[in-house]
């Protein structure tokens, strides 16, 4: 059957692969991002854009509202959106920490809690949070964005202590290093570097992200919650 999925920060990235995921699938997708458009690659699919800020309760609440009245209670939430403000700790300002805890972190409480209440309702649902394999091992420069993917793990596991016995799973996926605008602005040498340190020698597809995101929501994953999924060609085993 065709569900109501919301994937936030959909419109590029990750995101955008993980609704282009969901919509080949046949599942009616909405995304969010403060633009609120559709991207071309969704343009063939029937997906509805919605302009939002998760840092913004108000405005969370109001596209949730409009997804709902579209498409019905959201059923498969993907909470994607984030950000990177990296900089060695000595430099970093307390807005520079402050907003990525605020969008990665918060802003996922933000959009959780409001789906979370009908899929009580429902007695079902699915929940994936996209954290990073940063938030396990760590990186330099990246004490906030380490901080705030990290977060989501603990707040995952708790989450899913609360709605287990609702039939409503809560999951993470670590991505690893993935090709998209956000890497693709990194040196030649410092991709070099990174690929030196993956087992299997190269970046990630943002599709290949999408793949176990969608199996996660899947009835084959229904007895899997609290988990922590890597898909970072073995960057962060042991972690």
């Amino acid at each position: 059957m065709s569900r109501s999925v919301l994937v936030t920060g959909g419109n590029r990235g990750i995101g955008l692969a993980i609704a282009q995921a969901f919509a080949e699938n046949g599942d009616k997708v909405a995304i969010t991002s403060r633009s609120g458009e559709v991207p071309a690659e969704l343009a063939k699919y029937d997906v509805i854009a919605v302009r939002a800020d998760i840092t913004d309760a108000e405005q969370v609440d109001r596209a949730f509202t409009e997804i709902e009245a579209a498409h019905g209670p959201v059923e498969v939430l993907v909470a994607n959106a984030g950000i990177t403000k990296d900089t060695l700790l000595l430099r970093m300002s307390e807005e520079d920490f402050t907003s990525v805890l605020d969008t990665n972190l918060t802003g996922t409480f933000r959009v959780v809690k409001r789906a979370s209440a009908k899929m009580l309702r429902a007695r079902k649902g699915r929940i994936v949070l996209i954290s990073s394999v940063v938030g396990l091992t760590g990186s330099p420069g990246q004490v906030n964005y380490a901080a705030s993917k990290a977060g989501l793990v603990g707040f995952a596991r708790s989450l899913a202590r609360e709605l287990g016995s609702r039939n409503i799973t809560v999951n993470v996926v670590a991505p690893g290093f993935v090709d998209t605008d956000m890497t693709a602005v990194l040196s030649d040498e410092r991709r070099a570097e990174i690929v030196a340190g993956v087992p299997l020698g190269r970046y990630a597809a943002p599709a290949e992200i999408a793949s176990a995101v969608r199996f996660l929501s899947s009835d084959e994953a229904a007895y899997i919650t609290g988990a922590v999924i890597p898909v970072d060609g073995g960057l962060g085993m042991g972690h």
